[in-house]
């Protein structure tokens, strides 16, 4: 069964920083964009970043200023680097791992962010 290990969550004040983990076996990091998503309560999930085997990034727009995704090929792990957080923040994290080859995905637990005012 394939696993993805998130870490890292936590509750931070507005203006800190947070660096989540996702941790795989390397038989699906090596094959997989991976990427972060987050579900805020009473809204639809939303892709964070995505970063291919090459390690050629995609942020979205509206955080990538804020936001760094990153991949550690020795580790099998991914991070993403939150920096000066704010309540909107707040959500549940989720890594995703998604085949090149066949687009069959694979989902962590999730990771709670709560950040307060």
């Amino acid at each position: 069964q394939v696993q993805l290990v998130e870490s890292g969550g936590g509750l931070v004040q507005a203006g800190e920083s947070l660096r989540l983990s996702c941790t795989t076996s390397r038989s699906i990091f090596s094959i997989s964009v991976m990427g972060w998503y987050r579900q805020a309560p009473g809204k639809q999930r939303e892709l964070v970043a995505s970063i291919t085997p090459s390690g050629r990034a995609n942020n979205a727009e509206s955080l990538k200023d804020r936001f760094t995704m990153s991949r550690d090929n020795v580790k099998n792990t991914v991070y993403l680097q939150m920096n000066s957080l704010g309540p909107e923040d707040t959500a549940v994290y989720y890594c995703n791992a998604r085949s090149v080859y066949t687009s069959r995905e694979y989902w962590g637990q999730g990771t709670q962010v709560t950040v307060s005012s």
